[in-house]
C-alpha cells in the first residue's frame, strides 16, 4: 500500500516536518489545523468562528486527497479554555449534523500562538468502491 502525504506549503510544516494530510489505503489523517490563513489567526477572541476557519481548511487538505466530510469518521478538538467547549461543538455540529463522527474535546493550557483558541485534526476512511461511508 502506497502512502501519499499531502502539504499545504504551510510554514510550521517545513519547519516541523509534518504534512497537512496523509493518505494510506482507504484512510487519510489531516493534521490539527487551526484559524491560521496567510500567517494569520483569523476570528480573534472568537472561538466559533475559529472552528469554522479551522474546519474548512481542514475541508480543503481532505478534498486534496479525495475525501469528502461524510468520509470523517474521528475528529479531535483541542480546546484553550473549557468556556468555549459550546461554541467550538455548536460550529463541529453546523458542519457534521448529518455524518456524526466520534468525537473528542480535549481542554490544552495553550496552542502554538497564543492568539488560537481551537485546533483540531480529523480521520477519514471511505470504502474501496466510492460509496459513501456512512449515514446520520
Amino acid at each position: 500500500m502506497s502512502v501519499q502525504r499531502i502539504g499545504s506549503d504551510g510554514q510550521w510544516e517545513h519547519d516541523y516536518g509534518y504534512s497537512r494530510v496523509v493518505v494510506a489505503g482507504p484512510h487519510a489523517w489531516v493534521a490539527g489545523c487551526t484559524a491560521t490563513v496567510d500567517g494569520r489567526v483569523q476570528g480573534n477572541g472568537d472561538p466559533y468562528t475559529q472552528m469554522k476557519v479551522a474546519l474548512d481548511i481542514a475541508r480543503k487538505a481532505l478534498e486534496e486527497a479525495g475525501f469528502a466530510l461524510h468520509d470523517v469518521v474521528r475528529t479531535r478538538w483541542f480546546v484553550v479554555h473549557s468556556r468555549d467547549i459550546a461554541e467550538v461543538g455548536r460550529a463541529h455540529g453546523e458542519v457534521f449534523a448529518e455524518c456524526r463522527p466520534a468525537t473528542t474535546a480535549l481542554v490544552v493550557s495553550g496552542l502554538i500562538d497564543p492568539g488560537m483558541l481551537v485546533e483540531v485534526e480529523l480521520d477519514a476512511y471511505r470504502d474501496g468502491d466510492g460509496a459513501e461511508s456512512g449515514s446520520a
